[in-house]
């Protein structure tokens, strides 16, 4: 089914079959998580009210955004405005002008890989809401990066120059979830994308990223994300699993900073958190005088 040229904006739901027209008068659902896995599909034109730009800058965070370009002769007849929404929207793939787009072209840009995951998960932090310091963003950018290889905080902690005290201490001080959960989630989120990007088994997945078996990364990825392998093979793209990540970050006192964009917390302007004494323990592992423990524990 072809998008309808009419609508400027669709919703892209799993299984993902159709374009659903959405009304830019109507306010998205109030409950996110009946959004997961869905993208919002923009088609860019002459005439795009105020209203459909205010769907596109307001969308509720883990909704990627994918924007069609018109084609080329009208494409400068286009508000520079609204180019620039487009451009500060943070969009996961802009596409040029397609009257034929389908949804299965459509799904496999959902799902791709990103050429540069450390960077794009950064980015999204930010403008998920989390107001992060230069510091800050580097060690999460390198725990991504090394993600791929390392499974224990220790291995961790000297990768990124820092003992696991002084590492768990800078997180816990901002709020943040502590650096054992990073390094879990980011081989999590290695994982889904391999799920989605793959025909392998859950057994083979889960021993190209260090698991003794699917069992255990299952297992993890439910405890950690409330999410199971089969939620990933079915819900394309990424934005939508850190999501749940930090909802459950939040509900379980391991995120202690206000966010904007979603349901983690209170819908409000983020930031910075400090260390607060009546604050939720974190259980930092990296505080702990207890020897390695397994990332994957």
């Amino acid at each position: 089914m072809e998008q309808p040229a009419s609508s400027p904006l669709t919703l892209f739901p799993p299984p993902y079959r159709d374009f659903l027209p959405l009304d830019p008068r109507e306010s998205y659902p109030r409950d996110p998580s009946v959004l997961l896995g869905t993208a919002l599909v923009w088609r860019l034109g002459r005439r795009q009210g105020e209203r459909v730009v205010e769907r596109v800058t307001d969308r509720p965070a883990g909704l990627p955004l994918m924007v069609i370009l018109p084609r080329a002769d009208e494409l400068a007849r286009v508000e520079k405005r609204v180019l620039k929404v487009a451009e500060s929207a943070r969009p996961q793939s802009v596409l040029p002008h397609h009257d034929g787009l389908t949804p299965d072209e459509m799904a496999a840009l959902l799902r791709r890989e990103p050429p540069d995951l450390a960077a794009e998960f950064v980015d999204y932090l930010q403008w998920r809401g989390l107001m992060l310091d230069q510091d800050t963003r580097r060690l999460i950018r390198r725990t991504v990066e090394l993600s791929s290889e390392l499974t224990t905080l220790s291995a961790l902690a000297r990768g990124l120059y820092l003992s696991r005290r002084a590492l768990g201490r800078r997180f816990k001080k901002r709020g943040l979830p502590v650096p054992s959960h990073w390094l879990q989630f980011c081989r999590l989120l290695r994982a889904i994308l391999r799920l989605q990007n793959s025909r392998a088994s859950l057994f083979d997945v889960a021993c190209s990223l260090g698991y003794p078996d699917g069992f255990t990364l299952s297992n993890q990825m439910d405890r950690l994300v409330g999410v199971r392998p089969s939620d990933a093979r079915i819900k394309f793209g990424w934005e939508w699993f850190v999501e749940s990540w930090l909802q459950r970050e939040w509900e379980t006192g391991g995120l202690r900073i206000v966010l904007a964009r979603g349901s983690a917390g209170t819908d409000s302007t983020a930031a910075e958190s400090t260390s607060d004494p009546a604050a939720p323990s974190t259980g930092d592992p990296a505080t702990e005088p207890s020897g390695e423990r397994k990332a994957s524990a």
